[in-house]
C-alpha cells in the first residue's frame, strides 16, 4: 500500500513515474467528462528532483528501521536471518553517509536521479520482503506441515539472497559517482545561478505561513529587548518554504528601520564571499565601510543567510565571530537550513522547525496557481485536485510547481 501511494504521488515524477501514472487516481473518483494535461519544464524537474531525493532518504530511513526491528525481534520472523539483515543494515548505513551529496547533485545530474530511483526501488523491495516474511510467519503458526516448512524456508532463503544481491549491485554503482561523505569539506560543486534567492517577496501571493511568521516575530521582539546579537535558524526539509518564511519576516514593517542584508550561502561554503556580500550591501548606507568592524553603533541590521549546508563547527564559529560586529548595533540574523544539527549549532536562541503545509493549504496553492476558480466545471475536478494536493506531502515548492503547470482541458 505504501508503494502504491508513493507511486501515484506527484513527488515521484522525477523518479521515473510519468504523468499518466499520476492520474490513475482518477479511477477512484469514477468517470469524469474531463482530461487533465500537464506541462513539465526544466524548472519543475529541478524542483521535483529535490523532493525526489529527499523521498529516497526518507524511504531508506524507514527500511533501516524495519530491518532493525526484525533484528531486534520486534518483527517476528519464522527463521533466523539476523546475519543477512545485519549485513543489509550496515550497507544502508554506509549509503546514508553519502546521501546528502547525492541529493545536491540530483538537482542537475540525470544519472544521479536514476541511481536514487534504483536505490529507492530496492528499498521498497526489501520492505515488501520483510512484510511478506512476517505475514508468512503468522500464517505458518496456525497451520504447519514439515515438508511445507522446508520448502518455505528454501524459498525464503532464495528471496533473501536475491535482495542482498540487488542491494549490493546498487551499492557498487554509487562508487561510480564519487559521492562526498556528509562530513567532507571538499565538495567543490558549482551551484547554478538560477537557484540563487533574494529578499524580494510578494506577500499577497503567499498562502499560509502567517502563524509561523508571527511566532518568529514575537520571538525576535522579545529577544531584542535583552540581546543585541540574535541568530535564529529556521530548519526543515527542502522545498517546505523556509526561504519564503525568512522573506516574510525580513520584509515586515517591524524592521523598516533596519539595514537589510540577504546572502545566499549555497552548498559551497565560502566565508570570504559571504563577508564581501554583507559589506557590499551595508556600504550602500555607509559608503566608507570596507570591513564589518566599521559598522556604526546606530546601524541596526536584519540579515538572512539562506540555504546553509556547512556543518563544520570551526567554519560556523568563524562565520558567527565575523557577524558579531558589536559597537552597540543590534543585529538579527535568520538562517535557513535543512539540517537540525546545523540549526542547533549555529543559533544562539531556540531554532524554529518549519512543519509541512496542511493538505488544505496545498489545495489552495494549486487552485491559485492554476486559475482553478475561473473554470465552470471546477466541481468535477475538485476531487482530483484535492487528492493531488494531499499527495504533495505539505511541500510548498512541489505544490507551487505543480499548480503553475496544471492545464485543465475539457474532454
Amino acid at each position: 500500500m505504501f508503494r502504491l501511494v508513493e507511486r501515484l504521488s506527484p513527488l515521484n515524477l522525477v523518479s521515473g513515474i510519468n504523468f499518466q501514472d499520476l492520474f490513475l487516481c482518477r479511477n477512484y473518483f469514477g468517470s469524469l467528462p474531463v482530461t487533465i494535461g500537464l506541462a513539465m519544464t526544466n524548472n519543475l524537474r529541478s524542483a521535483m528532483a529535490e523532493v525526489g531525493a529527499m523521498l529516497t532518504s526518507a524511504v531508506l530511513k524507514m527500511v533501516g528501521e524495519k530491518i532493525g526491528s526484525a533484528i531486534g525481534g520486534r518483527i517476528k520472523l519464522q527463521w533466523d536471518f539476523n546475519y543477512d539483515l545485519k549485513d543489509m543494515k550496515m550497507t544502508l548505513e554506509t549509503i546514508e553517509v553519502f546521501l546528502k551529496d547525492a541529493e545536491r547533485r540530483s538537482i542537475r545530474e540525470e544519472s544521479v536521479r536514476l541511481w536514487l530511483r534504483r536505490l529507492k526501488n530496492v528499498m521498497y523491495n526489501i520492505s515488501d520482503m520483510i512484510d511478506g516474511f512476517e505475514a508468512e510467519t503468522t500464517r505458518k503458526r496456525k497451520i504447519m506441515f514439515p515438508n511445507l516448512a522446508i520448502c518455505a524456508k528454501i524459498k525464503t532463503a532464495k528471496e533473501m539472497k536475491r535482495m542482498r544481491g540487488e542491494l549490493e549491485k546498487v551499492t557498487k554503482q554509487h562508487r561510480d559517482f564519487s559521492f562526498a561523505s556528509e562530513n567532507s569539506s571538499n565538495i567543490q560543486e558549482v551551484v547554478s545561478s538560477d537557484r540563487k534567492t533574494s529578499s524580494k517577496v510578494e506577500e499577497t501571493a503567499i498562502i499560509g505561513r502567517i502563524q509561523e511568521k508571527q511566532k518568529i516575530l514575537d520571538c525576535l521582539s522579545n529577544k531584542i529587548l535583552t540581546q543585541d546579537f540574535i541568530i535564529l535558524a529556521i530548519y526543515g526539509m527542502g522545498g517546505i518554504g523556509k526561504t519564503t518564511l525568512a522573506q516574510l519576516v525580513m520584509n515586515d514593517k517591524k524592521f523598516k528601520e533596519f539595514s537589510p542584508v540577504w546572502v545566499y550561502v549555497s552548498q559551497v561554503f565560502d566565508l570570504d564571499k559571504i563577508e564581501s556580500s554583507i559589506i557590499s550591501q551595508l556600504s550602500k548606507r555607509e559608503p566608507n565601510m570596507t570591513d564589518l568592524e566599521m559598522v556604526p553603533p546606530n546601524m541596526n541590521i536584519i540579515m538572512v543567510l539562506d540555504d546553509l549546508w556547512e556543518n563544520d563547527g570551526f567554519k560556523l564559529d568563524s562565520l558567527k565571530l565575523k557577524l558579531k560586529v558589536g559597537n552597540g548595533a543590534k543585529v538579527i540574523i535568520l538562517v535557513t537550513t535543512r539540517d537540525k544539527t546545523i540549526a542547533m549549532r549555529f543559533s544562539n536562541v531556540e531554532p524554529y522547525k518549519l512543519e509541512p503545509l496542511t493538505d488544505d493549504m496545498c489545495w489552495k496553492i494549486i487552485k491559485q496557481k492554476s486559475a482553478f476558480e475561473g473554470r465552470g466545471d471546477r466541481e468535477c475536478l475538485e476531487h482530483i485536485g484535492k487528492e493531488i494536493a494531499r499527495k504533495c506531502g505539505g511541500v510548498a515548492l512541489a505544490t507551487q510547481s505543480l499548480g503553475v503547470h496544471f492545464t485543465f482541458q475539457k474532454g
